[in-house]
């Protein structure tokens, strides 16, 4: 039996079976936990078919593990790339955007139903697939489809009581979730392996590029004796940006899209702020960076509809917590803090964003939406970047308002997203 002192902020034990877990909503609990540079705390055991799909990446590596691994990772995040990444972004998105051009030119109405919860994961995977992997990106759709199934196989087994050593018996869910781990590893391996093999004058820009040139190759030049990260190493951090980058910005623009839908005005607004800055033409990262009232409406929908909707921690040493008791920051409950964020929290308002994120709300460190502190999400530009880019060539082309079809029930699949998926009526603006 725990038990502790804490009654501010709504904080309270609970018990997932046999093991007491800590739910953390007071904020600046939440900033000294977060915000630790120490050490500290550190991110909960990772369950095992987690494990297998998103790889002991720069997500749940520790210390100074993380510390090799973020040197190795940061470079390919830098801005320069990312304005190379955008142009791939565009075009990803423009071969979604004309089959829908067609379909609609093609509908007696002039107005298609679109599933924008399955066409947006779709996108993000082709964006992800060319950005990590370059030309190889046809073979890392393959990891995109065998993390979706052990994804499946994750929410129906998410919830059972993990038995001492029942992860390594030979039972038919263990078996399917060995038999994708291992496709995923022998597809990536294939990527690898062919990348050195063709190297010409580099390994490439891409994702991958980025991570070889700096395993085996110096500041001067020269070739290291020993590799920064090892190959299983490599392997790990491209499944976890596969996953990350394409699971939690497929849903940033699902949300955005649902609410773009509900509130018109907005997306009027939008339009206008598009076409402004953009013209017809596909934007590139520098007018991409310039739309401030997009920024605003990603922040909101982020706010609202965050993708991660808890983060797990465990303190190491014995401090205000026990050592080792899990601790829960339940993101959804702090965004909508009356007394953080005002009488609208739960209301949809971009404008509270509009001097900033650290202004937003009464405290500075008030939205996790990208988390803050020395483990903050490494990818955040490059996913304001491809929502921006997708959501501007929308835009663009088409006025957009819910399906009568729809029906409202976000639902905690490991991220938040649409049960029943997101139908829109979509329709050309030149129709």
């Amino acid at each position: 039996m725990i038990s502790f002192e804490w009654s501010v902020g709504g904080t309270f034990l609970f018990w997932n079976g046999p093991q007491p877990r800590i739910c953390i909503s007071d904020y600046e609990m939440v900033k000294k936990i977060l915000l630790n540079k120490y050490g500290h705390f550190v991110k909960n055991d990772a369950h095992p078919t987690i494990l297998a799909m998103i790889g002991k990446g720069l997500v749940l590596v520790e210390g100074a593990e993380w510390v090799r691994h973020h040197r190795v990772v940061s470079p390919a995040f830098a801005m320069d790339k990312l304005k190379m990444m955008t142009k791939t972004m565009v075009s990803c998105a423009e071969c979604f955007i004309k089959e829908w051009q067609y379909q609609a030119c093609n509908s007696k109405s002039i107005e298609i139903e679109v599933e924008f919860n399955k066409q947006f994961q779709e996108l993000t995977a082709d964006v992800i697939c060319h950005t990590a992997f370059g030309s190889s990106y046809k073979e890392g759709k393959e990891v995109f489809h065998a993390q979706k199934q052990l994804q499946a196989n994750l929410m129906a087994t998410i919830l059972n009581v993990q038995l001492p050593g029942f992860k390594y018996l030979p039972t038919k869910g263990n078996r399917c979730k060995w038999m994708l781990e291992k496709k995923m590893k022998n597809t990536l391996m294939q990527i690898i392996q062919s990348r050195l093999a063709s190297k010409g004058n580099g390994y490439g820009d891409d994702l991958l590029g980025v991570m070889l040139d700096a395993c085996f190759t110096t500041e001067q030049g020269q070739k290291q004796d020993e590799q920064i990260l090892s190959m299983d190493e490599i392997i790990h951090e491209c499944k976890t940006f596969f996953f990350v980058g394409h699971e939690t910005t497929s849903h940033l623009l699902t949300w955005t899209m649902f609410l773009l839908s509900v509130y018109p005005e907005w997306q009027e607004r939008l339009r206008q702020e598009v076409m402004r800055e953009c013209g017809k033409e596909n934007p590139n990262a520098d007018k991409l960076i310039e739309l401030k009232e997009m920024t605003m409406v990603l922040l909101e929908t982020l706010r609202l509809y965050t993708p991660v909707i808890f983060m797990f921690r465990k303190p190491i040493t014995d401090m205000n917590l026990p050592r080792g008791t899990p601790v829960v920051i339940p993101i959804p409950m702090l965004h909508r803090d009356k007394e953080v964020w005002g009488d609208d929290a739960n209301e949809f308002n971009p404008l509270r964003f509009q001097n900033g994120v650290t202004k937003a709300a009464k405290i500075p460190h008030a939205f996790l939406g990208f988390s803050v502190g020395p483990r903050s999400c490494i990818g955040q530009n490059f996913a304001m970047l491809e929502a921006k880019s997708a959501i501007a060539m929308i835009l663009q082309r088409f006025s957009f308002t819910l399906s009568p079809n729809y029906v409202h029930a976000p639902a905690d699949q490991l991220t938040l997203q649409p049960k029943f998926g997101l139908p829109i009526l979509v329709r050309p603006l030149d129709a």
